[in-house]
């Protein structure tokens, strides 16, 4: 499927928000829209994050327009970084904007999970929230939230096995008091390289099949 890509400027509580939107061949109708987070802002994380367009690819590839977006202070988004407080307020943000009704999906990698948790609990009650995809999941440096129990056949949460960036075991920790299944990608890194193709059949099943 062609897809084209779309430069954004949106508003955050810090100032603008440079945002890339990814929509799907024309003439396809968008089932919604996809709002993908990216990891953290001080160690290179950026909305062109490899793994941050993997997810973007699959979401459009499964019939979604995906939206990721960089975090205050990263690109030309203004602002500081604000230690996951304020960048839950940016993704917030971009999710009033781009898709302020409708079918939402949300996505994040690694701090980008984490932030993406935080958007989860404020919106679960009032957005219809079809999917929700974390990979290599922060939990060993951020207290990231529990999800809805209603999120869980929503969701899909992957790692990779010999992650030593965030640790297999701390995700299973997050996700054992939820009895929240995650799915581990045997021999996989934090960024996923040379299985990014693997990542992103993993997605599109799990859309798919949703």
């Amino acid at each position: 499927m062609n897809s084209s890509t779309e430069k954004l400027r949106l508003k955050g509580a810090a100032g603008d928000i440079e945002a890339l939107r990814d929509v799907a061949a024309a003439g396809t109708p968008a089932l919604g829209v996809a709002v993908i987070a990216h990891p953290h802002p001080l160690f290179g994380g950026t909305m062109d994050n490899k793994v941050v367009q993997t997810l973007a690819r699959a979401f459009v590839a499964c019939g979604w327009t995906a939206v990721r977006f960089n975090f205050r202070g990263i690109g030309t988004s203004e602002g500081v970084h604000d230690e996951g407080r304020g960048e839950a307020e940016d993704m917030r943000a971009v999710i009033e904007q781009v898709a302020p009704e409708g079918a939402l999906a949300i996505a994040g990698f690694s701090f980008g999970a984490f932030v993406a948790s935080s958007a989860i609990e404020a919106l679960w009650s009032t957005r219809d929230i079809r999917h929700v995809v974390l990979v290599g999941t922060a939990a060993s440096r951020f207290t990231v939230a529990t999800l809805p129990a209603d999120a869980h056949e929503r969701a899909l949460v992957v790692h990779g096995e010999q992650d030593d960036t965030v640790p297999l075991a701390a995700v299973l920790d997050w996700a054992r008091p939820q009895s929240l299944p995650v799915t581990v990608v045997p021999g996989g890194g934090h960024f996923f390289h040379g299985q990014l193709p693997l990542l992103k059949n993993l997605v599109v099943r799990h859309l798919r099949a949703g």
